[in-house]
């Protein structure tokens, strides 16, 4: 059995890994880390973990840690794990990092973005990025994985087939995308308090939302060249999701055929990517709790353009199910082990 640690487990990414792994068939939690409940049973800060494990919360010792599990996920904010990672904390065990601390590669631009120094820019090179489609050869056997944040993991993976083929102008992309609450995590907050958000939406982080250059820089690889995108987030009244409407001018030549050849060509045997019948579009609720994307597109003949559509389950796909999977690549185990869960509905 794989031994499992989990820093941030009481955060909502970290209780969903504690979720899925409660089934998964190769690995066990011996770990649950949190800082804010050391000490207290896991299963009394969730108690839908009751019955599933008696074991008490752990302090933040990612040392200790490294010593007793194979892999460590750090769910946890941005810069934590830039702060305390180290060579002895690598050489004993895998480390999967749900926050942006290793997803950019110019360090200048994440502490642009994220208004914080790097303290350990000598591991931003090998980590790997884990978008699990795009990087699955890259990730296999790798001891340091950058798991990609919920708006990129539903943006990238919807236009990167048509970016990859150069059947779009990827400087014209424009990406509205809309989360439920649960991508702010469990903090008090009063913006994401119940009356601030029921029956409302908004958009936040107007050109300014910090996963822009992250979207921008993968994007960039698929292209074969520097890509700019607007990106726009809008927080919905939902507990969970993430649906991406992106539009982009098509290139000289470009057809529907085309777009769904390419679509087929790089999602065709993709377990965890359903693309949708012609006419059909995603909506949150048909990727519930699960760890698939469904996408779908439209031509607009009239515009030029395309319209590409992506939804996903933010605290799966776009979190805790995607780090499961960087696992199980990581580890050669089935890449959907633990997560063969058909989504909840409704």
């Amino acid at each position: 059995m794989i031994k499992v640690g989990i820093i941030g487990a009481t955060g909502y990414a970290g209780a969903e890994i504690v979720r899925l792994l409660s089934e998964h068939k190769e690995a066990e939690v011996i770990w649950y880390g949190s800082k804010s409940y050391t000490g207290q049973r896991y299963a009394d800060v969730y108690r839908n973990a009751f019955h599933f494990t008696d074991e008490e919360c752990m302090p933040d010792d990612l040392v200790k840690l490294s010593k007793e599990a194979d892999v460590i996920f750090t769910a946890t904010p941005q810069g934590y794990l830039g702060s305390v990672i180290n060579e002895e904390i690598l050489s004993n065990a895998k480390v999967i990092d749900l926050s942006a601390d290793f997803r950019i590669k110019d360090v200048s631009v994440y502490e642009k973005w994220y208004g914080i120094k790097h303290e350990s820019p000598d591991y931003i090179k090998e980590a790997v990025y884990g978008l699990c489609e795009i990087n699955r050869e890259d990730i296999k056997g790798k001891r340091l994985v950058a798991n990609p944040g919920c708006y990129t993991t539903c943006s990238i993976l919807t236009a990167y087939p048509l970016v990859k083929e150069g059947l779009i102008d990827p400087n014209s992309l424009i990406i509205d995308a809309s989360s439920g609450t649960s991508g702010a995590g469990r903090g008090a907050k009063m913006p994401n308090l119940f009356c601030e958000v029921n029956e409302s939406m908004k958009p936040y982080g107007v050109t300014t939302h910090r996963h822009t250059p992250e979207i921008e820089e993968q994007l960039s690889y698929a292209a074969g060249k520097d890509v700019t995108v607007t990106f726009t987030p809008h927080l919905a009244p939902m507990n969970r999701g993430i649906l991406a409407t992106e539009y982009a001018t098509l290139n000289e030549g470009a057809t529907a055929e085309k777009i769904k050849a390419a679509y087929e060509k790089h999602y065709g045997n993709e377990y965890f990517i359903r693309l949708l019948p012609d006419g059909v579009y995603p909506e949150t609720k048909w990727v519930e709790g699960s760890n698939f994307i469904d996408i779908g597109f439209a031509i607009d003949e009239r515009t030029n353009r395309v319209v590409m559509m992506g939804a996903l389950d933010n605290l799966v796909k776009g979190a805790a199910g995607q780090a499961v999977q960087n696992m199980n690549i990581i580890f050669d185990l089935d890449e959907a082990e633990g997560l063969k869960k058909m989504p909840m509905f409704p």
